[in-house]
């Protein structure tokens, strides 16, 4: 979506895959350029598809409202084209530009990823009450405590240093 300055126009031919025939105007060289990039990445231009009154679909005047143009366009990946439901020009928002608001209505349809499973370890704290066990653990907490002990330590000695 942009002020892209570019007329596309309403003649679509051999680019019915990318806007459809409800464009204003005749395009111009921004309009070739923006027609060309939109057929090389999937894009479809949302502003051109649905009918509507002209003052619903110019999105800029010019001081003296003589000239009118329909510049600025949305532009949609074709795989989303379907989700797009309306593309029309709000004129009474106060955007601070000489342009109109272009605004897009969109209804999509996601599909759930279903949900995730939480399983929980469970310890056997009845195994705890061998003495053999005991013994095991705490040999192995000791283990790693000892380590951390180690480490702290060294780092003092690299303080001190």
């Amino acid at each position: 979506m942009g002020d892209l300055n570019a007329k596309i126009g309403s003649d679509n031919v051999d680019y019915e895959h990318i806007m459809g025939k409800h464009g204003c105007g005749t395009r111009n060289e921004n309009g070739e350029r923006l027609v060309e990039f939109c057929s090389t990445n999937n894009l479809v231009v949302g502003g051109t598809i649905f009918p509507h009154k002209e003052i619903h679909k110019l999105t800029w005047y010019s001081p003296n409202l003589r000239d009118k143009n329909q510049i600025d366009h949305l532009m949609i990946n074709s795989m989303w084209r379907r989700s797009l439901l309306d593309v029309k020009v709000k004129r009474g928002a106060d955007v601070g530009s000489d342009h109109h608001l272009v605004t897009a209505i969109l209804k999509l349809k996601l599909r759930s990823t279903g949900t995730k499973v939480i399983i929980r370890k469970q310890f056997n704290t009845e195994r705890l009450r061998s003495s053999r066990v005991q013994k095991e653990y705490t040999v192995k907490l000791e283990n790693r405590f000892k380590v951390l002990q180690d480490l702290q330590e060294d780092d003092e000695t690299i303080d001190q240093k």
